[in-house]
């Protein structure tokens, strides 16, 4: 490795604006160096198969911010220069966009999503567009666009979906910081299986404008990035009101909102929180494929436990797996969802879910699509469909009495049950996206924020994440909690490729 890769491995937004300023580095280099890597890694090589897309223009668009800088000695934005991924679930103006699909590889649209419009005019730079599987649907990276995504850690076994591309490709670095998308994990499930931090934010606080749905009420785009700071100060361009997305009023009415960076920076020490083990969120020791999580969470905890934080031991959820069940509508939303994004754009190659699932060209391990196809015509008139809305308000009040009862700040617990499976294991069907043992689906379809950290390795060397599940609106002290573990115990490892 030359003393040049070097200086660009493991890079944070604060380390290269600071080179910025002081001349050393300009952007331009920086994205060239993403764009070698990419060419190096992503189809040869490791074959990390992350990239679906490269802009065209992302030299032009670095090319503008250095001459800003040169000309007002000033960054244009928070974000100055910054070679963002972002999933291919949002829309980008002359930019292919194909949401997974490969009935879309042609397929340009006409404007930017609202977040995408918002990080460019923060001064980011859009490098790439990253895979995910069919429509975001379901936990793994399969697609017909890419076929799978491997992890770096471990190139035979899953990256993680569906913002799969996203994260390997943030953990093989190939881009600075990263836009994925989660309704019942996305986010969460892929930064585990990766060693990075990622984060569902509280519905609302993102605008969904230009992001292909899957259940609209729980879907919201995030950020993931190799560290808090980056996180926090990536959540500070995203988050706002969008009047095209009434659900981002939650925006308008957070506290916190745009103040992210600012909070990370203030040392708050891991003894000032009160934390609760939800012990109905871990596998069962029997399990080969869980004991491993097992072991590094438990073995976080008990440093957590050392470093002074207050721990409230054995929290249940009684018949947990059946509230997941009967809170669980992906099979009953995302036809009509899908269907009504697709018929706000004419210049699609189909008009709705079924004519997708009708030409079978989507992945074939793709199994949540089957259940989507199935799921009912008329949402307001069928019965399991309104019983399960109704079921997610009760297990919402039921996890936040929790919080209440305890006195707690925030529930932990392993954020997937088992370790990143392997492809052969996904080919042979092992797993089913409706009953993959992932705990990201407490926080979706409870409605509450989740925040995953990494916390060490099992001793096959594969990252194993903790997910911090918190209060509407809590973003800001899980983003502090979550710096204050980091500085204490480091726990991002870069792969070797």
């Amino acid at each position: 490795m030359t003393a040049l890769d070097e200086r660009f491995r493991e890079l944070t937004i604060a380390a290269f604006h600071a080179e910025l300023r002081t001349g050393q580095l300009t952007a331009v280099e920086l994205v060239d160096w993403y764009l070698a890597r990419i060419q190096t890694h992503d189809q040869a090589g490791a074959a990390i198969q992350a990239v679906v897309t490269v802009n065209p223009l992302a030299r032009d668009e670095a090319g503008a911010q250095d001459e800003f800088l040169a000309a007002n000695g000033i960054l244009s934005g928070p974000l100055h220069g910054v070679p963002l991924l972002v999933k291919d679930q949002a829309e980008t103006a002359g930019l292919r966009t194909t949401f997974g699909s490969i009935l879309f590889e042609g397929f340009l649209p006409d404007s930017d999503a609202t977040l995408v419009r918002k990080l460019k005019d923060d001064g980011a730079v859009i490098l790439a567009k990253t895979a995910m599987c069919d429509f975001a649907a379901g936990w793994f990276s399969f697609s017909s666009m890419t076929d799978h995504t491997k992890n770096p850690y471990a190139p035979a076994r899953e990256s993680g979906g569906s913002s799969a591309g996203t994260a390997a490709g943030l953990a093989a670095d190939f881009g600075l910081v990263g836009i994925g998308e989660d309704t019942g994990g996305s986010i969460r499930i892929p930064a585990s299986f990766n060693n990075l931090f990622g984060l569902r934010v509280t519905t609302g606080l993102i605008s969904r404008t230009g992001f292909s749905p899957l259940v609209h009420f729980q879907d919201t785009p995030g950020p993931i990035a190799r560290t808090v700071a980056d996180l926090a100060k990536l959540l500070d361009s995203m988050v706002g009101y969008d009047p095209e997305d009434p659900f981002t009023v939650t925006a308008a009415a957070a506290r916190d909102s745009g103040g992210y960076a600012q909070a990370v920076e203030v040392e708050v020490p891991l003894s000032s929180w009160r934390i609760g083990v939800l012990e109905t969120g871990f596998g069962p020791d029997g399990n080969p494929d869980a004991e491993p999580v097992n072991h590094v969470v438990r073995a976080a905890i008990s440093q957590l436990e050392a470093l002074g934080v207050s721990m409230t031991p054995e929290l249940e959820i009684s018949e947990l797996s059946a509230w997941i069940t009967d809170t669980s509508v992906y099979a009953m939303q995302s036809k009509a969802d899908i269907s009504a994004f697709l018929a706000q754009h004419p210049s699609a190659p189909v008009s709705s879910f079924m004519e997708i699932y009708d030409s079978q060209r989507f992945h074939p391990l793709n199994d949540l699509f089957h259940d989507i196809a199935t799921g009912p015509d008329a949402l307001d008139s069928d019965v399991e469909y309104l019983r399960r809305r109704l079921n997610q308000e009760q297990f919402r009040r039921l996890v936040l009495n929790i919080f209440a009862v305890h006195r707690i700040d925030f529930l932990i617990y392993p954020t997937v049950q088992v370790v990143p499976p392997t492809r052969t294991e996904l080919a042979e069907e092992k797993y089913q996206a409706l009953t993959f043992p992932t705990n990201t689906v407490i926080g979706s379809q409870a409605g509450l924020p989740a925040l995953t950290i990494p916390v060490g390795f099992t001793g096959d060397g594969l990252p194993v994440g903790l997910e911090l599940l918190g209060t509407p609106l809590a973003e800001a002290s899980m983003l502090q909690f979550a710096h204050a573990w980091e500085e204490s115990a480091q726990p991002r490892r870069a792969p070797t490729l």
